[in-house]
């Protein structure tokens, strides 16, 4: 009888060391999708972006945080970033995404290769003082998780050619408004990555998975 337990040990040890070697190899294999214009919803993309062959990449931008200093991509380089669009007096969706925002945040607290970008879509209204007050009350750290303001049709501009986060049409102007939940995951090269509901429990699930599979992407 001991015999027999030795040998179910012994296997067992072999099956838990190939696990340890196999599994993270298994994991190395998986790669996220590069999406390109035509690999999103066209509601989503410019006529003039759909059939580009160009790699898609999102664009240089320059916005103030709530702290307010200045944010370009140099402050994005290297890391792997979650991009949204929200305003802080939303009755509806926004105070979901938040919710969820600030648990990815916690979880990645101390990983220094996530970060968070949040875009206001009502600049006028969202100051460098109210966005600090927001991120104070929902426990946004700047150095991680960027609230940022600026010219409208900049952001509006991003949203809509960068990001692929909305479906309206607009030029960014005063009467022009976009909403949507969509969470846009954007790797170290600026590459769009993933598409998510930023409100749904199940969509933030999948958003860490496929942040570990991306992750797998640069290691040596």
């Amino acid at each position: 009888m001991k015999r027999y337990k030795w040998i179910l040990l012994a296997f067992a040890s072999i099956w838990i060391a190939g696990m340890v070697v196999v599994y993270p190899m298994l994991k190395k294999q998986q790669r996220l999708q590069v999406f390109q214009p035509a690999d999103v919803n066209p509601k989503l993309v410019d006529g003039d972006m759909q059939h580009t062959a160009k790699a898609h990449r999102i664009a240089d931008f320059k916005l103030i945080d709530q702290t307010g200093d200045t944010v370009t991509n140099a402050d994005f380089k290297e890391k792997i970033y979650v991009a949204d669009f929200f305003f802080t007096t939303c009755p509806s969706i926004c105070p979901k995404m938040t919710a969820n925002l600030t648990e990815l945040a916690a979880f990645y607290k101390n990983d220094d290769d996530i970060m968070f970008l949040s875009h206001s879509v009502t600049p006028q209204i969202d100051s460098v003082e109210v966005l600090a007050a927001y991120g104070k009350e929902h426990g946004a750290d700047p150095a991680k998780w960027k609230l940022v303001t600026g010219p409208k049709k900049h952001i509006y501009e991003l949203a809509r050619r960068s990001y692929f986060a909305v479906t309206t049409e607009g030029d960014g102007g005063e009467n022009d408004f976009i909403h949507t939940e969509n969470f846009i995951l954007v790797d170290k090269e600026r590459k769009i990555r993933g598409f998510y509901d930023g409100t749904s429990k199940e969509d933030m699930e999948k958003l860490k998975k496929d942040i570990t599979i991306l992750r797998y992407e640069y290691e040596d």
